[in-house]
């Protein structure tokens, strides 16, 4: 399989995944109580990983280890822990610590899975990534459940803050506008993602992109709005 310009956007997408994951620490160190921040961080740092593993393949061609840390920072981890944000935000302390716990665990023990799963050599492509190449294919159905657990929290939560926000008097129009577009940056990857179960990688490398971006523009938007928050708002100004 020959290279082309999208097979090198996941490094774009990785610097973008620095530069943000800088924002949000600073952030969080100015919030150090704020736990969905420390989440956000995570989440954004781990994001980077699963495209700096993407960047490495397209740059170097294929190799075990890296796809190893795909699998699990992108299709495990990719969205899961920014949606663990989110879940800080609209529930109790208390519930969200125990789905942390679940989360956790069921993350761990996926990724011990993938790392022990044999390699089918045979269906190795030199630039792409792809799940197939694993012996164990039954390894990929742990990805599902936290790929809908992320889908569910993150852009329904967005959804729901900009609803909230909607319904409010005037002068919170940042904040649903920045809510809307987390939402739909959030959902972009899972959309990448269902293609590159089926081959079609390429299609999750401009999704990635695209959908930081906008999750990038929608936390801007939000956190430079001096309104006042409402507690179940996707992301506070602080």
């Amino acid at each position: 399989m020959s290279r082309g310009l999208v097979h090198f956007l996941p490094l774009v997408t990785t610097t973008l995944s620095i530069l943000f994951g800088i924002v949000l620490f600073r952030h969080w160190r100015r919030k150090p109580k704020a736990t969905y921040l420390m989440w956000w961080t995570l989440g954004v740092v781990v994001y980077g990983l699963g495209t700096l593993s993407e960047s490495l393949t397209s740059i170097n061609g294929w190799s075990e280890p890296v796809f190893r840390m795909w699998y699990i920072t992108g299709a495990l981890m990719g969205g899961v822990f920014l949606a663990q944000g989110t879940v800080y935000l609209l529930l109790e302390r208390a519930t969200a610590d125990r789905w942390s716990k679940i989360l956790v665990a069921y993350l761990t023990v996926a990724s011990v899975m993938v790392l022990l799963t044999p390699i089918d050599m045979s269906a190795v492509e030199p630039f792409r990534l792809s799940g197939k190449v694993m012996e164990w294919q039954w390894v990929r159905l742990f990805s599902p459940f936290v790929n809908t657990y992320a889908l569910f929290w993150l852009v329904g939560g967005a959804i729901w803050s900009a609803i909230r926000y909607f319904r409010r008097s005037s002068g919170t129009a940042r904040r649903v506008w920045g809510n809307a577009i987390i939402a739909v940056g959030a959902l972009l990857p899972g959309i990448g993602g269902s293609f590159a179960r089926f081959g079609r990688v390429e299609v999750l490398y401009v999704t990635e992109l695209i959908g930081l971006a906008l999750i990038w523009a929608g936390y801007r938007l939000i956190v430079t709005d001096r309104t006042p928050s409402i507690h179940d708002a996707q992301v506070t100004a602080g």
